[in-house]
């Protein structure tokens, strides 16, 4: 019979803990783009002059994918990416440790 505590149940709970701390997490780029405006008789665009903007690319389904940002949200959107890079991070790190703990689980003599 297996013990009901997984080897990895420590692995497990500080991948957990971790993950908590960088919520929200997103994968993707957000680049600042300059762009006309819709407005007929804008000033700024008359003189060539383009509005800031923000876009959110990312994948979806295996096909780019762009989505204006708000000014007011780019601060978050920049955490969330921020936090979706160190979330990658620990998945690379988690990897070998799990196999690791896996191989030690395979490995350890049963009890018959």
């Amino acid at each position: 019979m297996t013990n009901p505590i997984s080897p990895d149940s420590n692995l497990r709970q500080r991948f957990l803990q971790q993950f908590e701390k960088l919520w929200p997490a997103i994968k993707g780029s957000l680049a600042e783009v300059r762009k006309p405006c819709i407005r007929s008789n804008c000033p700024a665009c008359a003189r060539g002059d383009k509005h800031l903007a923000f876009i959110l690319s990312f994948t979806d389904k295996g096909r780019r994918r762009c989505m204006y940002v708000p000014a007011e949200l780019v601060p978050q959107l920049r955490q969330a990416l921020r936090n979706g890079k160190a979330l990658d991070a620990l998945l690379y790190q988690l990897g070998p440790e799990l196999l690791r703990q896996y191989r030690k689980e395979r490995d350890a003599p049963t009890a018959n």
